[in-house]
């Protein structure tokens, strides 16, 4: 065996004078994989700047392609509470925002009324309770200077009421009075149509005492004279009525 001569070993241990051999060699094995993917690394010694670990070379190169760095943003917008720790005052007192429609019409229009009734110009009450009994409408028909009121049983339902009545009374107009709490409301109805929308002021300027007694004050209905109900009328009885009042005396 030839032996090493001093200067040869001299020579060699320069040559190892320069690596530095880690006491732990499995950190080696376990990094391969990622070393042989990524292509080689800078050794701690040969960077000016601290040690740069995995979990922060994935944060900065996230950074460098403009995603948002998520730990900061939370820590900088305030929104994370620690646990057991009061919001601040201003997410506390935020209130969701109300909007308030200009026309509070359709709020009148769900209330239901408590009177509803229909102004005819039939001169008597027979004849507008045998009208809605044929329009299969219940209703309790009172006379009075302006022509014959039909007060609705049922005022939730007065528009489909009004629209049966004035399919009957064909060319006659008639008026839809309604309350509503202290709001009154007048409507004008022809041929089961809608016509227009009346000032209910000037509807009640010159009402008779006993509509303004109907609408505004709950008369009761069957302590007035001369009230003919529809409820119970026949349909024959009711054309029977109606032929007896338009049929012409003989000359």
């Amino acid at each position: 065996m030839t032996g090493i001569g001093p200067d040869e070993r001299d020579d060699e241990q320069d040559a190892l004078a320069g690596i530095e051999i880690p006491d732990d060699l499995s950190s080696l094995f376990d990094a391969l994989p990622a070393v042989e993917s990524q292509g080689p690394r800078a050794h701690p010694e040969d960077t000016d700047g601290p040690e740069v670990t995995r979990g922060s070379e994935a944060t900065a190169d996230a950074t460098a392609h403009g995603e948002p760095d998520t730990a900061r943003d939370a820590a900088d917008s305030g929104d994370q509470h620690p646990e057991g720790s009061e919001p601040t005052a201003g997410a506390a007192d935020a209130e969701p925002e109300f909007v308030v429609p200009d026309d509070l019409g359709a709020l009148t229009a769900q209330e239901v009324p408590s009177v509803a009734l229909v102004v005819t110009q039939v001169a008597v009450p027979g004849p507008l309770a045998a009208v809605c009994a044929l329009a299969k409408v219940d209703v309790d028909a009172v006379g009075s200077p302006i022509g014959a009121i039909a007060v609705l049983r049922d005022p939730a339902d007065a528009a489909t009421a009004t629209r049966a009545v004035s399919q009957r009374l064909r060319d006659l107009p008639v008026v839809l009075l309604e309350r509503r709490a202290e709001r009154v409301t007048a409507t004008q109805w022809s041929n089961g149509e809608l016509v227009e929308e009346l000032p209910s002021g000037l509807v009640l300027s010159d009402a008779p005492q006993v509509l303004e007694d109907l609408l505004l004050h709950d008369a009761p209905v069957d302590q007035l004279d001369g009230v003919v109900t529809s409820v119970g009328l026949s349909r024959w009885r009711a054309m029977r009525l109606l032929t007896s009042v338009t049929k012409k005396p003989k000359g």
